[in-house]
């Protein structure tokens, strides 16, 4: 009787532990890089291959790196919130690995809100940004420090009660 009881109450503590993760929302995991500085990257310009830009170019700057590409659905989704929060701060894309000959053609399409977009056809600089996958943003403050990584397409809604607010705070 006794191991009965032992075995009803590891498999009840087991429903409830996963019970519990079902409610947990996974656009909200959390980032080991918030708070810490942007990693270090040196990629070629989608535009201008040539070209190279760093993080480093936007110390000084509150700024937001959006993660995308263009065999990406929810990227297309995301894409009038990117559009719009690109009035108001700079957007830098990062073209994740992607075709360039598929990203350009993308971009006319469907408009180019950003600054400038780098091209990371490896994936290594996503993998140093801990990309789960695509879309994702990050707001860096002057410093070049990350204070915000969002999983998934950006809502109006999270880009209006989250990211631009956080932007206006870090520029003041």
């Amino acid at each position: 009787m006794r191991r009965v009881a032992w075995v009803v109450f590891f498999f009840l503590a087991l429903v409830a532990l996963l019970a519990a993760g079902l409610t947990l929302n996974p656009r909200e995991v959390p980032s080991p890089l918030v708070g810490k500085p942007a990693p270090h990257f040196e990629l070629p310009l989608l535009q201008a291959p040539e070209k190279t830009f760093s993080q480093k170019d936007m110390l000084g700057k509150v700024w937001v790196l959006n993660v995308w590409a263009s065999w990406c659905p929810p990227c297309l989704v995301e894409h009038p919130v990117i559009t719009a929060l690109a009035k108001t701060v700079p957007v830098v894309g990062l073209n994740y690995k992607d075709a360039r000959e598929d990203a350009l053609p993308w971009l006319k399409r469907n408009g180019d809100p950003f600054q400038l977009t780098v091209y990371d056809i490896s994936g290594r600089i996503g993998i140093d940004y801990g990309v789960y996958g695509v879309p994702e943003t990050y707001v860096i403050d002057r410093k070049g420090v990350i204070r915000y990584k969002h999983i998934g397409p950006l809502t109006p809604e999270a880009s209006q009660k989250k990211v631009q607010p956080l932007v206006q705070e870090l520029s003041r």
